[in-house]
């Protein structure tokens, strides 16, 4: 099985990214910007869409990280049955924030990803003891040093109440790709992400590795790192921010939690 030393990761890391760019172009070719996609779209239990352009980035990425990386197992969105498809409904309308995304996991933990957004021309890179880069330049998530008055992300269910609190909160617009919405973190365009439940491995994996690079955490309420191929896939709610802000945002995640806010 692949280590994780940092020279493995080195060589590996472009040959990762070459990958999910070129899913990218394969999605790509169904995409139209402000109009609905050209990609056949069916539904699954719960109406969420799925596209031909996400079975044919799926057929892709699984003949083609077999290749880059054959000791690793694979799973994906497309590959399980789940009625999560976070980004899908956005590339099916033509808004172009939508990803792709890949990570490569060791020992229950990711240790290389990469985000692709084409449609934006945005490209986060992350691995392990590398740094975190947004099109080749260097991310470090700003460090702020209080919650007050925070770029907030949160789920519809939550936003008037957060809106509502004394700690004046600025909600920051929800991107509907999960990735995009957390790796926008260590980009600086917003402070914390508060993510509801039932994020599976797909969703999450390279932003995690993206954020710990940058200077930020993702974990569930209890506060500790996430483990990757569980034998559940299911999340609980996620919670994600710069280190500065991560203790105060956990504890504003418990508050919802609890119904105290």
């Amino acid at each position: 099985m692949m280590g994780s030393s940092q020279a493995e990761l080195a060589a590996f890391l472009p040959k990762l990214e070459s990958v999910t760019r070129r899913a990218g172009d394969i999605a790509m070719a169904y995409f139209r910007l402000g109009e609905a996609t050209t990609a056949a779209v069916s539904y699954k239990g719960g109406g969420s869409p799925v596209t031909e352009a996400d079975f044919a980035v799926d057929r892709f990425l699984f003949h083609e990280m077999a290749r880059i990386a054959p000791e690793a197992a694979w799973l994906s969105e497309e590959s399980v049955d789940t009625a999560e498809r976070l980004g899908t409904l956005a590339f099916s309308r033509g808004d172009a924030r939508w990803s792709v995304s890949i990570a490569l996991v060791v020992g229950g933990r990711p240790v290389a990803g990469i985000i692709h957004a084409p449609a934006l021309g945005e490209t986060y890179v992350g691995a392990l003891g590398l740094g975190a880069f947004l099109n080749g330049s260097p991310l470090i998530a700003p460090q702020r040093a209080e919650i007050a008055g925070a770029a907030l992300v949160a789920p519809r269910t939550m936003q008037d109440r957060l809106a509502a609190s004394p700690r004046g909160f600025v909600m920051a617009p929800r991107t509907p790709s999960l990735a995009l919405r957390l790796a926008d973190i260590a980009a600086g365009r917003h402070d914390i992400v508060v993510a509801g439940p039932n994020a599976r491995d797909w969703d999450i994996a390279a932003a995690d590795i993206l954020l710990a690079e940058a200077g930020a955490m993702l974990s569930e309420p209890e506060g500790v790192a996430l483990t990757y191929n569980r034998a559940s896939l299911a999340r609980d709610m996620l919670i994600a921010a710069p280190k500065s802000l991560f203790d105060d945002s956990l504890a504003l995640a418990r508050e919802v939690l609890e119904g105290k806010l």
